[in-house]
């Protein structure tokens, strides 16, 4: 799971993994609520993502879901289909605050997810999921709370510095084997993603508003871009 407020870059992070999947031979599938896929594909080409190229090439396949058009466990069936056609090895549900939409109660969503996992478990597919908080910094909150269900959560945040508006990246759960439990800040560039390294020489960085603590080279430096 992939948790963070607007605009942190949780669909490109998702995308990343993708990729990977891609470049080791196999093959993904996408599903996207929150975005229309051809400003989706433009968004990425800017990254110099050429996403149209692999689906194109069929090594990734992109379903746009309308939540307001979608019945309770039309989504799940979608899914289900699309692996077993074409065997994709990762899937990417972006986001599920989308998913929420067509279904409400929380309970109903939490039901439908765990079997949906399950399943995708059982298959051997490596599942992403973004979810929206609400708010841009400070104490921020999901609007439905389905951490339990994932293996892994990457957390992302803005933060302040340097009168700056900046993003970092941290996890926070990985139910098996050791993990980093470094904070790092990273940019989004027209080359993808760039990973800095661990903010040392800030506290508070989760909070949105760090403290600086002491002496500077932690930061991306800006010149790299």
């Amino acid at each position: 799971m992939i948790l963070g407020p607007a605009g942190t870059g949780k669909s490109l992070i998702a995308t990343t993994f993708a990729l990977a999947a891609l470049a080791r031979g196999e093959k993904a599938a996408l599903f996207i609520f929150d975005e229309e896929l051809g400003l989706f594909l433009d968004r990425m080409k800017g990254m110099n993502i050429d996403l149209e190229a692999a689906l194109n090439a069929g090594g990734i396949i992109i379903n746009q879901v309308d939540a307001a058009e979608l019945s309770p466990g039309e989504f799940a069936h979608r899914v289900r289909k699309t692996i077993d056609v074409n065997r994709a090895k990762t899937v990417i549900i972006d986001s599920l605050n989308g998913y929420q939409a067509a279904m409400p109660e929380e309970n109903a969503l939490i039901l439908h997810m765990h079997e949906l996992l399950q399943y995708l478990n059982r298959q051997g597919t490596t599942t992403f999921m973004t979810v929206a908080q609400h708010g841009l910094v400070g104490d921020m909150k999901a609007p439905v709370d389905v951490t339990y269900l994932a293996d892994t959560v990457i957390l992302l945040r803005y933060f302040e510095a340097m009168g700056d508006v900046r993003r970092a990246v941290s996890i926070i759960k990985k139910r098996t084997g050791r993990h980093e439990t470094s904070i790092r800040e990273f940019q989004i560039t027209d080359k993808g993603l760039s990973v800095g390294e661990p903010l040392k020489s800030f506290h508070g960085v989760l909070r949105g508003v760090p403290t600086y603590s002491g002496a500077g080279g932690t930061l991306l430096d800006e010149k790299k871009k």
